[in-house]
């Protein structure tokens, strides 16, 4: 594949004014915040990761216990803890500037902001040495509006975090494995820390990375020179040295049960079967690839023949060792969710941007490029129909910015086929990622936060600050919808419930207790209530779309009635 050098001119990325050319960091970051500040303020807290990893979080502000992970009285014994120190990091600095409160979801985002734009600019630092400065810029910018990235840079959780770290020690192990006798003593240092710090954020997924494609470098190359210049002599110590404080003490704390629970309910349950009914046969991700890395899939997609053609060029050989081998592995998984993959995404844009800024490069055939096309075509279709269908579903109403959503899309796809039909495919992947603003705005600012039916536990605490003011989480309880956005939006001692007439119960415990139940859990709830000659007072409903389980759910408000 051939790399256009560093400073040669290329119309194709006219679609930036010089000025920002000319400083590609500052453009990337404003890229980043671009598109990925609209919604970030405004969407509710998520179920059901998000509000997990940030009630947990908030629980760790409260108590000040920084080692055990809880949500509500229930141990959280799946993750290691080094995205919740970022999220309590952001809430402290935030409350201490006066710029957010705990109780504000996106103070929890703010890592996975911060680690969405370190991915991007590691994408483009590094990539320079693999595939020029120009295509390095370009492929970073297709990173950064790729849909999957859009969305965890607007989750608090462990992903967009990750994505950082695993770029940055790839990034280092590029430059171990192509100039070995220049990789230095505090470059190694660099990688074994930052590799201690991914298993803070997600235990083996960061170091899987580098390991896989270590292995395959070594087998395709028959050696590894690189080896000695990481240094794991002193790096694996040191990495170890990262990581260990923290799992010593939750070890100690949590007499064993961490790692009981993390490796063996955790892990091992997502390797075998798919957790949570998140299955997918092998091949899902490749399917899905299309819809994830949107808009600059269709262009990664046309760059493959050519890249696996070259794969004896040593840049594209490291970048597809990076990619191919835990590719595999996540389709093996059972367990499949889209981010999974996504630490894999910095090579495939690389891949794809050195393609597109390549003046020699080869067209795969028509069937492919039609296949790329429909990918880029179907998915900005999918968006549309998508929105569309939410807020008919949720509004029973074609909401206005509903309505923007079909020509922004429509506007992206014939701008990037059209650019792509003259040739000038470089330009088509950074107009992708330019035009994605207003579509990706639209729907996360403009359409998301508005369909109030989904967002149940933010507007069952506004009725119950309206109707109960004063009131604590220790005296509410719910039942059927025992969410972990309700523990964020009401507080962490709320008590889940199971049936009915646990709700009865929980109310006739104690005064001044409320109660949340569910329709389908008010008969037995009114029988026990009436067994325990328990006088009610109806004090409002919410009624929203529970969209994790898939059904619409009304929850009425009980206390003691006089």
């Amino acid at each position: 594949m051939h790399i256009p050098a560093p400073s040669s001119p290329d119309r194709s990325l006219g679609a930036l004014p010089d000025a920002l050319q000319r400083r590609p960091r500052l453009a990337l970051v404003l890229l980043c915040l671009a598109l990925w500040l609209p919604g970030f303020f405004s969407l509710p807290a998520t179920d059901r990761d998000e509000s997990r990893f940030a009630q947990a979080t908030r629980q760790m502000v409260d108590t000040g216990d920084y080692v055990r992970i809880r949500v509500g009285e229930e141990e959280r014994n799946k993750k290691p803890a080094g995205i919740h120190w970022l999220q309590a990091g952001s809430v402290h600095l935030l409350e201490a500037t006066g710029l957010g409160e705990r109780g504000d979801i996106w103070a929890y985002r703010v890592p996975s902001l911060l680690g969405g734009i370190l991915a991007v600019l590691a994408t483009f630092h590094w990539g320079r040495s693999l595939v020029g400065r120009r295509a390095a810029f370009l492929g970073a910018a297709m990173l950064a509006s790729s849909l999957v990235l859009v969305a965890e840079a607007h989750i608090a959780k462990t992903d967009a975090a990750l994505l950082a770290t695993v770029a940055a020690i790839m990034g280092l192990f590029a430059q171990a494995y192509l100039r070995p006798e220049q990789f230095t003593a505090r470059q190694a240092a660099g990688f074994w820390l930052i590799l201690g710090a991914s298993v803070l954020l997600k235990g083996p997924v960061g170091p899987m990375v580098p390991l896989l494609a270590g292995v395959t470098l070594a087998i395709a190359d028959k050696g590894a020179p690189w080896l000695r210049a990481l240094r794991p002599g002193w790096g694996l110590p040191l990495m170890a040295a990262a990581a260990a404080p923290w799992f010593i003490a939750i070890g100690l704390a949590t007499e064993g049960r961490f790692f009981e629970q993390a490796v063996g309910g955790d892990m091992l349950s997502k390797i075998g079967s798919g957790e949570e009914k998140h299955w997918g046969p092998p091949g899902f991700y490749l399917l899905t690839f299309g819809i994830a890395a949107f808009p600059g899939a269709w262009i990664v997609l046309c760059a493959l023949p050519t890249a696996w053609r070259e794969r004896l060029h040593p840049p594209t050989r490291l970048l597809l060792a990076w990619v191919v081998p835990s590719w595999l592995v996540f389709e093996a998984v059972q367990t499949k969710l889209p981010h999974y993959t996504l630490p894999l995404y910095p090579p495939l844009m690389l891949l794809g941007a050195a393609w597109a800024m390549d003046p020699l490069r080869h067209l795969p055939r028509r069937w492919w490029r039609g296949v790329a096309a429909a990918a880029l075509i179907l998915t900005a279709l999918g968006l549309v129909l998508a929105a569309q269908a939410a807020a008919l579903f949720t509004l029973r109403d074609m909401f206005v910015t509903g309505l923007l959503i079909g020509p922004l899309a429509a506007l992206l796809v014939l701008v990037l086929l059209r650019t792509a039909w003259r040739g000038e495919w470089g330009r088509a992947g950074l107009l992708g990622a330019l035009l994605a603003i207003p579509l990706y705005a639209a729907i996360l600012e403009g359409l998301v936060p508005r369909l109030q039916p989904l967002w149940i536990a933010p507007r069952l605490a506004a009725t119950l600050e309206a109707r109960v003011p004063g009131l604590t989480s220790r005296d509410f309880g719910i039942t059927s919808h025992a969410e972990p956005s309700v523990l964020f939006a009401v507080g962490g001692e709320t008590s889940l419930l199971r049936t009915g007439a646990d709700a009865a119960r929980f109310l006739a415990a104690g005064p001044g207790r409320v109660v949340a139940v569910g329709d389908r859990a008010e008969k037995d709830f009114q029988a026990e209530a009436k067994a325990l000659s328990l006088p009610l007072q109806d004090i409002g409903n919410v009624t929203g779309f529970n969209y994790t389980r898939g059904r619409w759910v009304t929850l009425m408000l009980f206390r003691q009635g006089t």
